[in-house]
């Protein structure tokens, strides 16, 4: 990768622990520390992008950014604009997965420039080769300015590890004092081998969709966001019977948690035969109440709300299954549903197909405060409007499981072994989150 800035994005100044930084200033002096112990030490609305009220159209409004043709040739070694009459010639071509990592930044439509805002940025934080503790999860805890994030699947030959065929998951905090200097810590958990896998924020502290293991069973955690993390097991049971291995879950503005339950962890070995279609479900935790709210999914995987709290976003991973087989023939697809209430329940009602991701298979989703919705793909973020239409890409070599907001346009990627700060405009926030 060429360290020229006449050539390429980024430079790769070296932080002092020798990990490559990559960033939009050329010569920043970032300071990135963080250890694995935990005893650590600082070293040093449904329109498209940015809608009117008075714009009641599905087609996306144009952007709030002058000559913003000017600025593709200004500024090209940020932005690719994709012409949609060969974009599959163009992406054969240049996001082949052997190519060094590309543009970060794709133009599908004008809409997104609105969104990046005048100097969008890519970030590598963190280069860790040792295991990918950057998978899934992504909660930021605003109150503690603190970043969890859950790993893939590692190696644990630990005779305590024997019920999830000698894997762990580890959850990682990290905590901000800038928006590049940090420290890093592992959760010391009570609950060794609950293998965490979605999160969302709740209450003081996060919940987490606890996998379960041979043993223990898989359900919803809630955790503490301080030390020492207390957790509290919110559910583990469909009216006795267990759950398969729930994957990513979300809170609504009533107080009730929603979350999907696909087949994951029976394949991959550590959990029992299911006893359970793969649902998504509803849980009250006021009254109790836990009801199916969709079926019909290959793997159900993640799920988020519209700003409005009226539509749901599913997304089916079918196309890769948990032995690691792929069929193209699958889903990978997003749906979208009507959230419709009678007698004072929610309903999801009129599933469509949203979007079907070109590479690899839509994981995390979340909806930005515009309505917009991001998903993690195999190559990076597609962020397409409220009415489907692609209008741009966060391309991250290697693909993103998942991701989530910040404050003011900040977004934190997680690529298995590295994490990813992006800065976009300081209106591009996350729906729902109060930030």
């Amino acid at each position: 990768m060429s360290s020229n800035p006449s050539n390429h994005f980024w430079l790769r100044p070296k932080t002092s622990d020798g990990n490559g930084l990559k960033s939009h200033s050329p010569g920043a002096n970032h300071k990135v520390s963080f250890s694995d112990t935990s005893s650590t030490e600082k070293d040093g609305r449904r329109n498209s992008a940015r809608p009117s009220s008075s714009n009641k159209s599905s087609q996306p409004p144009s952007p709030k950014i002058p000559n913003s043709r000017q600025q593709w040739a200004s500024s090209s070694q940020k932005f690719q604009r994709i012409n949609q009459r060969s974009e599959a010639l163009w992406q054969q071509d240049v996001l082949s997965p052997s190519a060094s990592q590309p543009r970060p930044f794709l133009i599908y439509h004008d809409s997104f420039l609105s969104l990046l805002g005048p100097s969008p940025t890519l970030q590598l934080l963190i280069n860790d080769t040792r295991a990918p503790y950057f998978h899934e999860a992504g909660v930021f805890h605003p109150p503690t300015n603190t970043l969890f994030v859950t790993s893939n699947q590692i190696e644990d030959p630990s005779p305590d590890a024997v019920t999830t065929r000698h894997k762990t998951i580890v959850v990682t905090k990290i905590e901000f004092f800038s928006p590049t200097d940090f420290t890093r810590d592992k959760v010391r958990c009570p609950e060794r081998n609950f293998m965490a896998n979605g999160g969302t924020n709740y209450k003081d502290g996060i919940i987490l969709c606890a996998q379960g293991s041979l043993r223990e069973p898989s359900g919803l955690i809630y955790m503490e966001a301080k030390r020492p993390h207390k957790t509290t097991t919110l559910l583990n049971n469909y009216h006795s019977r267990p759950f398969n291995s729930p994957n990513d879950v979300v809170v609504h503005s009533d107080g009730s948690i929603w979350f999907t339950d696909p087949i994951y962890g029976y394949e991959q070995g550590f959990r029992p035969k299911p006893q359970l279609p793969q649902f998504v479900y509803r849980f009250d935790p006021s009254t109790g109440d836990i009801r199916v709210v969709a079926d019909g999914f290959g793997r159900p995987n993640g799920l988020c709300f519209s700003p409005g709290e009226d539509v749901m976003y599913i997304t089916d991973t079918d196309l890769i299954h948990g032995d690691g087989s792929k069929d193209p023939r699958r889903a990978a697809t997003i749906y979208a549903y009507s959230v419709f209430w009678e007698n004072d329940n929610p309903y999801l009602t009129n599933r469509r197909v949203f979007a079907y991701a070109d590479t690899g298979a839509p994981d995390g989703v979340k909806c930005d405060v515009f309505g917009n919705v991001y998903s993690g793909c195999g190559d990076g973020i597609n962020v397409w409007n409220s009415g489907g239409m692609l209008i741009g890409k966060i391309q991250i070599e290697g693909g993103c499981a998942n991701f989530c907001f910040g404050r003011n346009g900040e977004l934190w990627a997680f690529a298995e072994h590295k994490l990813f700060r992006i800065k976009l405009g300081d209106d591009t926030r996350g729906a729902l989150l109060g930030i």
